[in-house]
């Protein structure tokens, strides 16, 4: 996203009413809302190269589309000719979640469902530190091969050869064998397991957060925790703040400073939730790693009073929240 508004495009979230209201339990809160999309599609189609959804949603509690929302998209996009471009980082979970969750895929192999998946995207775009199980690294794959002359272009003058991009070969490697373990099953479940486990300690502590929990992450719900810290004050920032303090554990912020804006009058734009993302490193933690982070957490909304937000001080054009500098309020 912040790539693009570099270039000046105005990125539109399409996301279904539900993927906004952290407290309400859905299956598939990650999905697109059809009818919006088609509205502005109609409005300003001639402004608008192409569509993008991504599996599962980050930037809503790592919530899962449904396929049946995937296909109606990919029509919908076909329907006014613009191409379907999908960020799969976290691919295999959202297809766990489709044999969870979706009638019909209940005994449908994870690798079918994912080839599913892909089937309806005209391209790709994918972090492979995610669901490829490994340390750096990621690619992009086209139908189109007018547009892959393109990118092999720039990519030859920017990262490195096409056979290799810039990454090192004992990533590559490790990349194909990542892509065929982050798709076993029983992995898999263990993982949505361990966001489940780690949402039921919180739900015992009274903290708010996304629910359902999502794939790769449990999301607290700052406003629950911090209900009478203004929003100018930045309460998710001001809570992953205080984790870090209270037991070093180490969050991030998913809501105003990332998704808000200093308009050039200086006015503030805020974003809807005030979301802190505790993210689970693959095949790391155990269940005690959970308990401890859970007890830290319990510990600091007892303390909520007591915490302090921040007013930013410094920040750039684009993407503050990894560079901007802040003071206590």
């Amino acid at each position: 996203r912040g790539n693009l508004e570099s270039m000046g495009v105005q990125a539109v979230d399409c996301v279904v009413a539900e993927g906004l209201q952290p407290a309400t339990i859905a299956p598939f809160k990650g999905n697109i809302d059809l009818e919006k999309a088609e509205a502005l599609l109609r409005q300003e189609g001639a402004r608008i190269p192409f569509g993008m959804l991504t599996v599962t949603n980050n930037t809503g509690g790592g919530q899962p589309v449904s396929m049946a929302n995937i296909r109606a998209y990919a029509a919908l996009l076909k329907k006014y000719g613009k191409p379907f471009i999908m960020d799969v980082c976290r691919f295999s979970e959202n297809a766990m979640f489709i044999k969870m969750r979706e009638p019909g895929y209940e005994n449908t192999p994870i690798r079918d469902i994912v080839k599913e998946m892909f089937s309806y995207a005209d391209g790709a775009t994918m972090s492979a530190k995610k669901d490829g199980m490994v340390n750096i690294g990621g690619f992009i794959v086209l139908r189109s091969e007018e547009w892959l002359d393109a990118v092999r272009n720039g990519l030859i003058m920017m990262e490195g050869f096409p056979t290799y991009g810039g990454m090192a070969g004992r990533d590559l490697e490790a990349l194909a064998v990542g892509l065929e373990e982050g798709m076993e099953e029983d992995y898999l479940r263990y993982r949505l397991r361990t966001a489940e486990y780690l949402g039921e300690r919180l739900e015992a502590a009274g903290v708010g957060f996304v629910k359902p929990t999502g794939g790769h992450a449990v999301y607290i719900d700052a406003k629950t925790v911090l209900p009478n810290m203004p929003v100018e004050h930045y309460p998710a920032w001001a809570l992953c703040n205080a984790l870090y303090l209270e037991g070093g554990i180490r969050g991030v912020e998913i809501g105003s400073v990332m998704f808000g804006k200093r308009l050039d009058d200086g006015v503030e734009t805020f974003h809807s939730m005030e979301l802190v993302r505790l993210a689970f490193p693959r095949r790391m933690y155990t269940q005690s790693h959970f308990d401890y982070a859970a007890e830290v957490i319990a510990e600091v909304k007892e303390k909520a009073a007591s915490i302090r937000g921040v007013r930013i001080t410094k920040q750039p054009k684009f993407l503050r929240h990894f560079t901007c500098e802040c003071e206590w309020v």
